[in-house]
């Protein structure tokens, strides 16, 4: 599983928001969808050339993200989650994803819940990103929602993610959305409040909320006032400063 914090940094995410401060928790569902990769090329090269991909949902793998959505959800003040979908127009894998998603909320009664197509939920990221809290996604909709919610708080060089096994009999991963970002390698410009988030997000992970809390708290410090910033930010400040 794949959570991705994404906020302005004013405020931990483990604490309460202020009024109109963006709070969002995406889970992306990182190993099955079209990530599979199950597919194949016939006739190629040639001017009827097919190209089949297949996307793969199991309930297993549905029931597992969203079932965590749910727990971390519980844990915050909004307490709400949004399925997103695209049952519309995919009627096999999506509408299992859906049934699923109605079979788990059942099991959290307490926890609002709304279900969005994709294409609204990308427009309202936009419009209105404040009304998001936890939002569960397969694996092709959460990467595209993550990126664009970077971009929305300002940079890509903010978003922390992890990769994550929610029964914790596998390691986790924590590392920022945006990758390596080779195109700035050696550069010594690349914004390190991503990497230093996702430190926080491992802590929180071990279960240190206080730890967390406290690295939190030192990045909104930072962006509240008028700290050094990298470029992306608008700043002069190289990595290291």
């Amino acid at each position: 599983l794949r959570p991705a914090y994404l906020y302005p940094g004013v405020e931990s995410p483990l604490r309460d928001k202020q009024p109109g401060s963006i709070d969002i928790l995406v889970f992306r569902e990182n190993v099955e969808g079209e990530y599979a990769n199950i597919g194949g090329r016939l006739y190629q090269q040639q001017s009827d050339e097919v190209a089949v991909q297949t996307s793969v949902f199991t309930r297993r793998g549905c029931e597992r993200i969203i079932r965590a959505a749910f727990e971390k959800a519980g844990t915050r003040p909004k307490q709400h989650v949004t399925s997103i979908t695209k049952s519309n127009a995919q009627g096999y894998g999506m509408v299992l994803w859906d049934e699923v998603f109605t079979a788990v909320a059942a099991d959290f009664p307490d926890i609002a819940t709304d279900s969005l197509l994709i294409d609204a939920a990308v427009m309202e990221f936009v419009r209105r990103p404040e009304s998001f809290d936890v939002v569960v996604a397969r694996n092709l909709f959460g990467d595209i929602l993550t990126e664009l919610g970077a971009i929305i708080i300002g940079s890509m060089g903010l978003a922390p993610s992890a990769n994550i096994d929610p029964a914790r009999k596998n390691l986790s991963m924590f590392e920022p959305v945006h990758g390596s970002a080779p195109d700035i390698t050696g550069q010594g410009i690349a914004n390190p409040l991503a990497a230093i988030l996702s430190a926080a997000m491992m802590l929180e992970h071990l279960e240190l909320p206080e730890s967390a809390a406290a690295v939190h708290r030192a990045v909104g410090n930072l962006l509240a006032s008028d700290g050094p910033r990298t470029p992306d930010l608008g700043g002069e400040a190289t990595t290291e400063e």
